[in-house]
């Protein structure tokens, strides 16, 4: 038998810091086989997991959803085909719609007897809940709704206030998960492992009361705009954003052509709110160039930055690895990658100012 755990979250909410968290301290001893489903031309992640012993399947096709179901499907048939693991984790797209990986995988494992969806988690960053429910509801609120457990971070640099103005937020679109509010480095990976399974358990048989009822009316009745496979939504216009931020369609269309049960729908993908700009470069960085190029990130002339990532290297023959999340950035030395990678991922982003930006 092959569980499958899936562990969803919002751009720069912390999946792959609490992905290996649970590698170190809740997997040992187990065949693991991790799917990546990186949005962006430049996968950066997956350097940092291979160190894990973790096998890779990466797919750089954009976003898991309604598109890419069966594509996503054969990945999963062809992994557990291949490598017989005791466990699959599944990383989806920061972007990505948990209810659609959610589908996928039922199907998958429907007609796999030896694959059990054991549970599936949304890490939620505690301090940005509230501006990206009312940025980008329709992806950040999926994600929140469909999971069995909700795992905040950041918890440790947050007020008590904070952190339960969170929770109620996120009671409001999941009155049934379990939500971990304790800070990671006070719990072993091994009582996280035990919470989640218990909470996805429970929510298993709501969650499949609920599907099965979208379902019912999708397939059946007549639907409009924010109904569609399996996603809620709270019924208000998605693109009305603080700051007067708008994720506006790339080229200037308005989308109609996606298609649910034969019946026309206005559904919004990943790749028509959110763009990636990506550069594979050998130019060199030092630290304090990265550290004003991030901070320069949070000034708005360069789009809606909501994440960036990369891998470079410096004069000293060092490789930087650089994280960046609104007001938020970590840089380290790590391992050297075979040419400098980064990734800058938002809404409305200005390429040639990035170019510029990075010097590339």
């Amino acid at each position: 038998m092959t569980k499958i755990d899936i562990i969803s979250g919002f751009l720069g909410a912390g999946k792959t810091t609490f992905i290996k968290k649970l590698l170190k301290e809740a997997y040992q001893g187990e065949k693991l086989v991790l799917i990546e489903n990186e949005f962006g031309e430049i996968s950066i992640d997956g350097g940092f997991l291979k160190d894990s012993g973790v096998q890779i399947s990466e797919m750089s096709s954009g976003c898991i959803c309604c598109s890419l179901v069966g594509d996503f499907g054969q990945a999963l048939e062809d992994v557990q085909k291949q490598f017989t693991p005791d466990r699959i984790l599944i990383e989806p797209s920061g972007v990505g719609k948990l209810s659609d990986v959610i589908r996928a995988v039922e199907q998958v494992a429907a007609k796999d007897p030896e694959l059990k969806l054991n549970s599936y988690v949304t890490v939620a960053d505690v301090t940005k809940c509230k501006v990206y429910m009312k940025n980008f509801g329709e992806f950040f609120n999926n994600q929140v709704e469909s999971a069995g457990t909700i795992v905040l971070s950041r918890t440790q640099k947050a007020s008590p206030e904070k952190v339960e103005a969170a929770v109620e937020l996120l009671r409001q679109h999941n009155p049934d998960a379990t939500i971990i509010t304790t800070p990671w480095d006070q719990l072993d990976g091994a009582q996280i492992l035990k919470a989640v399974e218990k909470g996805s358990q429970s929510f298993h048989d709501l969650l499949e009361e609920h599907l099965h009822e979208e379902e019912h009316e999708c397939c059946d009745h007549e639907h409009h705009d924010h109904e569609c496979c399996g996603h809620d939504y709270d019924g208000h216009d998605e693109h009305h954003h603080e700051h007067d931020h708008h994720c506006q369609d790339h080229d200037g269309h308005d989308h109609h052509d996606h298609e649910c049960c034969s019946h026309d729908h206005h559904h919004h993908h990943a790749d028509e709110v959110f763009t990636s700009w990506g550069r594979e470069t050998p130019r060199q960085f030092t630290e304090g160039e990265v550290g004003q190029i991030l901070t320069a990130l949070d000034s708005g002339n360069y789009g809606k930055v909501l994440r960036a990532k990369g891998i470079v290297p410096t004069p000293d023959g060092r490789w930087i690895h650089f994280d960046h999340v609104p007001e938020e950035q970590q840089v380290r030395y790590g391992s050297a990658e075979y040419t400098g990678r980064l990734c800058v991922i938002g809404s409305e982003l200005n390429e040639a100012k990035l170019a510029e930006l990075f010097g590339i």
